[in-house]
């Protein structure tokens, strides 16, 4: 029975590890009469007293799942800024960019089709 207790701890302990760190920034929703939710997802990084914001995404998402963000990220040496939008309905199509000005460069896109 010790052992059963044990063994169940060490998991449930290696479960809430596993989805912390797969788990998203927090969003700061802020809703509007016709559905539309403006969002702040702040950067955050805890320090021993306190936290720090170290850049922050901004968005707006519609009720038909469209979605746009723009945001900046300054954990790095140089910051990082990125943009994006996706569309609404059945089929999904999104895209993004992103860029610190110099060498870091990306560009993303993808389609969701639900059923």
């Amino acid at each position: 029975m010790r052992r059963f207790l044990s063994t169940t701890l060490v998991l449930a302990a290696g479960c809430t590890a596993a989805a912390l760190a797969w788990a998203d920034e927090p969003k700061l929703p802020v809703k509007t009469d016709d559905g539309t939710i403006l969002y702040v997802a702040p950067k955050i990084a805890p320090t021993e007293k306190s936290a720090d914001t170290l850049g922050a995404t901004i968005g707006v998402q519609r009720p038909s799942g469209a979605a746009a963000y723009g945001g900046m990220d300054t954990s790095g040496s140089r910051p990082i800024y990125s943009v994006g939008g996706s569309t609404g309905g059945n089929t999904s199509f999104s895209a993004g960019v992103e860029s610190d000005g110099k060498q870091n460069n990306g560009v993303k896109a993808g389609i969701t089709i639900k059923y």
